[in-house]
C-alpha cells in the first residue's frame, strides 16, 4: 500500500493549494467559457469524446450523482468518524448528502421543466415542420420525433457541482494523513480517497468535454452559474451558520477532541 500512501501525498498536497481549490469554481467557469468559444469558431476536431455514446458518458456521466454518493457517503462516514463519533455531529455531516442531493433534484427538475415549457415537437431534425399533436418532451420522443427548448446543460451543471461537492467533503484528509488509524480503516480511506480523485478527474474531463462539443453557450454558462450558486450557497454561506450540516472538520483529530 505504500504507492496507495505517495499517491494520497500527492492528491492531498494538490487540494492543499491555496490556488487550485479556492479557485476551483473560477475554473469550471473559465473551462465553460473557453469551450464554448471554441466549439462556436469550430476549432476543436471530432473524437471519440464528441459521441454522446462514449464510454465515459454512458457509465458514468448518465449516473454521474449515483457514483459521487456511492463513493462519497462511506468516505464521509469513516473520516468524519475519526474526528468525533457522536450520533448528532455525524448526522450534521450526513445532512450535507442530503442536502446536496436536494440541490441536485431541485435544479435539475428546474432544467427539465424550462426545456418543457419552452420547447416545441419537430418531425425532422431540420425543425422545419412542427407536430402540435405533442406538447411535451417524453411524448414528442416516444413518437419518434424531436423535441427543441431552452435546454439548460444537466451536464454542465452535475459534473461541476458534484466536483465542487468532492473537493469540500474530501478536504479533512489533510489532516487525516497522520491521524492514528489502524490498517483496515487507513487503507480503506486511502483507497476511497483515492477513487474520489479519479471520478473528479472524469467529472473536470467530461465538463471539458461538453463546453466544446455540446449545447449552445448560454445553455451551458447556465448549468455552470446554477452548480456554482449551489455550492456557494452552501459551503460559503449556510454552513457557516449554526443550524446547518457545518462544515467538513477543519483541525486536526486530536484538536477536535480537545475542543469537543
Amino acid at each position: 500500500m505504500a504507492a496507495v500512501d505517495v499517491i494520497v501525498d500527492n492528491l492531498v498536497t494538490l487540494w492543499r493549494t491555496p490556488a487550485v481549490k479556492q479557485n476551483l469554481h473560477w475554473i469550471f467557469l473559465l473551462i465553460s467559457v473557453v469551450g464554448s468559444v471554441l466549439k462556436e469558431l469550430e476549432l476543436i476536431p471530432q473524437t471519440y469524446f464528441s459521441s454522446s455514446k462514449n464510454v465515459l458518458n454512458v457509465y458514468f456521466v448518465k449516473v454521474s450523482w449515483g457514483w459521487t454518493l456511492l463513493l462519497l457517503t462511506p468516505f464521509l462516514l469513516l473520516s468524519n468518524s475519526t474526528f468525533n463519533r457522536s450520533v448528532y455531529f455525524l448526522g450534521r455531516r450526513l445532512l450535507a448528502l442530503v442536502v446536496a442531493t436536494a440541490v441536485w433534484y431541485t435544479c435539475t427538475e428546474t432544467f427539465f421543466y424550462i426545456e418543457d415549457v419552452t420547447g416545441s415537437c419537430y418531425e425532422t431534425d431540420t425543425m422545419d415542420v412542427i407536430n402540435k399533436e405533442f406538447m411535451s418532451k417524453v411524448s414528442c420522443r416516444r413518437a419518434g420525433f424531436h423535441w427543441h427548448g431552452y435546454d439548460i446543460s444537466g451536464h454542465s451543471f452535475i459534473l461541476a457541482y458534484s466536483a465542487l461537492f468532492i473537493v469540500e467533503e474530501t478536504a479533512p484528509m489533510a489532516f487525516l494523513k497522520t491521524a492514528a488509524l489502524s490498517s483496515l480503516p487507513r487503507m480503506v480511506l486511502n483507497l476511497l480517497y483515492v477513487a474520489l480523485n479519479l471520478i473528479l478527474i472524469i467529472w473536470m474531463w467530461m465538463f471539458a468535454c461538453t463546453s466544446v462539443y455540446f449545447h449552445d453557450i448560454s445553455h451551458k454558462l447556465l448549468g455552470t452559474a446554477c452548480a456554482l450558486l449551489g455550492w456557494h450557497l452552501t459551503y460559503r454561506v449556510w454552513y457557516l451558520k449554526p443550524l446547518s450540516p457545518g462544515l467538513p472538520p477543519q483541525r486536526h483529530p486530536k484538536e477536535q477532541k480537545q475542543h469537543a
